[in-house]
């Protein structure tokens, strides 16, 4: 069941940006399964990809495509087109091929998205047999229904909205993500669709995009695998009343920022939230650091321990887990007299050892939330990363044993 997340909050339409959704049948008859996203002409684009070596064949089109002219995305679930070599390129180029003829634009204005099993070839006829019914979808009303339409495993669609107003013009900003399982960034199986009417040049948009994502998106993990089809994308339609941003500064940039920023947050935390068979949402804070790498190096080596991820399922105040992963990350000359731990408000250990003033009892308390911080203060300097996890279950072990069956 997902931690504290529930039904999907008001989604705004963005100007200038529409989506459809059809039924494949890729893995079920009736299943909403393909996501067609128009673009209006003119539109910017940035993007933000997985650095896994064995990136999907959508992906790698997409990374060839997105800097020119895009109208239309293209996202099927079901199958990730992944690990299928030469033919799967030739499978994602075909899709986009005969969407770019039923909408009659160029085939590299289709960037494809694949998200589901790897190493099985796409159906091309079936994602073909739906294109139509999904472009005659196309709707800027959809955001809810293509947040469903991009699920796989998770177990409720996920999105965030945003808007604020700039010399009278109402500015939007929306999105929507799937993620539940394999999820580690780098980028960072998860997509994510992010859409404003502001008029934003590429080149700022991509670093506005790159920037939410390594607040957002690089900051989160369930299980420690990189997907190969991560994807998060930025539309900057240009349809609001307003000259465009092409510079990094100035107030109307800071306000799509912090708008684009607390997308990115929500709906990359939904993605935690909805972990496969999570029961607790975790936040991981280093503070103290002496840079920014050190802090997420002990982060990320206490958000992946197994023995960790277990004790907080089985709501065990376990601290000394924390301290051998904390002492493992690898951070050269640590001085374990000056590291504090903390496990919400309840410091449990100092100065290299338990806390004279901790209890049992203590632990067990904070342990039993939903919700958890564990907090680390290295005390070698003034750098803080905070990091999204989750607990291992058992119906983690279920869902990934039985994702074929």
């Amino acid at each position: 069941m997902a931690v504290g997340l529930g039904p999907l909050p008001t989604l705004h339409p963005v100007a200038g940006f529409e989506l459809g959704i059809a039924s494949a049948g890729i893995k079920r008859v009736g299943r909403k399964d393909v996501v067609v996203m128009r673009c209006a002409e003119g539109s910017s684009v940035a993007g933000v990809f997985t650095l896994n070596a064995f990136c999907a064949a959508p992906v790698i089109l997409a990374k060839q495509r997105f800097q020119g002219a895009i109208r239309y995305l293209l996202t099927n679930t079901g199958n990730a087109n992944a690990g299928t070599g030469t033919p799967g390129l030739i499978a994602a180029a075909r899709t986009c091929d005969k969407l770019a003829e039923l909408a009659g634009v160029d085939a590299n204005s289709v960037l494809p998205y694949s998200t589901g099993v790897i190493g099985e070839p796409l159906p091309v006829e079936k994602i073909e047999g739906a294109m139509q019914a999904a472009l005659d979808d196309l709707s800027e009303d959809n955001w809810a229904q293509a947040a469903t339409g991009i699920m796989t495993t998770d177990t409720l669609p996920k999105g965030a909205s945003r808007q604020f107003e700039h010399e009278g013009v109402t500015i939007t900003v929306t999105g929507i993500s799937k993620g539940a399982g394999m999820i580690r960034p780098n980028m960072a199986t998860m997509l994510g669709y992010i859409a404003t009417d502001a008029k934003v040049s590429r080149e700022v948009l991509q670093n506005l995009l790159l920037d939410g994502a390594n607040k957002s998106f690089n900051r989160i993990t369930i299980d420690g695998d990189t997907s190969t089809n991560d994807c998060c994308m930025l539309i900057a339609t240009g349809k609001a009343d307003l000259p465009e941003i092409t510079e990094a500064n100035g107030p109307l940039f800071a306000a799509l920022k912090q708008a684009v920023l607390e997308v990115c947050m929500e709906v990359a935390q939904a993605i935690v939230r909805d972990g496969e068979g999570a029961t607790k949402f975790v936040t991981v804070e280093v503070n103290g650091g002496a840079n920014h790498q050190e802090c997420l190096d002990v982060g990320y080596t206490v958000a992946h321990s197994p023995l960790i991820k277990t004790a907080l399922f089985a709501s065990d105040p376990n601290w000394g887990r924390i301290l051998a992963a904390v002492g493992r990350a690898g951070v050269p000359d640590l001085d374990v007299s000056k590291i504090d731990v903390y496990l919400g408000e309840v410091c449990i250990a100092s100065g290299g050892a338990r806390s004279v003033s901790y209890t049992e009892e203590q632990g067990s308390a904070v342990m039993a939330r939903e919700e958890i911080t564990i907090r680390i203060e290295l005390g070698r300097g003034v750098c803080s990363e905070t990091i999204w996890t989750t607990d291992l279950s058992h119906e983690y072990v279920k869902i990934n044993a039985e994702y074929r069956t």
